[in-house]
């Protein structure tokens, strides 16, 4: 599930609330702030809006199977690409991370994996196959 889906949302989230969002750090999270804070940028927004930009996202997460996982996804996988699987983890609700750490649940991972698959076994990760990650999500 998305943290922020509406537009409004995202306007009116506090310091607090924009960190807490995977990838959005202390500096990304002031930029937000100060960008929503500059009347210009509010009225393009309400411009774009008006003119029938969307601005609120659909929830499309079918499951909540992944809820509290974290992933990472490396290598050429058999039948899925990276973009297809990270949907998958999030429409069932998971976390896509671009790196590996401690707070990794699983690593999802093809062929030619590389580094992240070094690290996540250097760290006692968990390691899926596709097949195995489609098992996990069917149930």
């Amino acid at each position: 599930m998305k943290k922020f889906k509406t537009m409004d949302q995202l306007m009116n989230a506090s310091y607090e609330q924009l960190i807490e969002v995977n990838d959005i750090g202390d500096t990304s999270a002031q930029i937000l702030i100060d960008y929503f804070k500059d009347e210009k940028n509010k009225e393009i927004i309400h411009k774009l809006e008006h003119y029938g930009l969307k601005m609120e996202i659909e929830d499309t997460q079918s499951s909540s199977i992944l809820e509290n996982m974290t992933f990472v996804v490396t290598g050429t996988l058999p039948t899925l690409s990276r973009k297809e699987a990270a949907t998958l983890i999030e429409n069932n609700g998971g976390k896509v991370s671009g790196s590996v750490s401690k707070k990794t649940t699983y690593l999802l991972a093809g062929e030619n994996a590389g580094s992240k698959l070094t690290k996540a076994q250097s760290l006692n990760i968990p390691v899926l196959t596709e097949e195995m990650f489609m098992e996990m999500i069917k149930s």
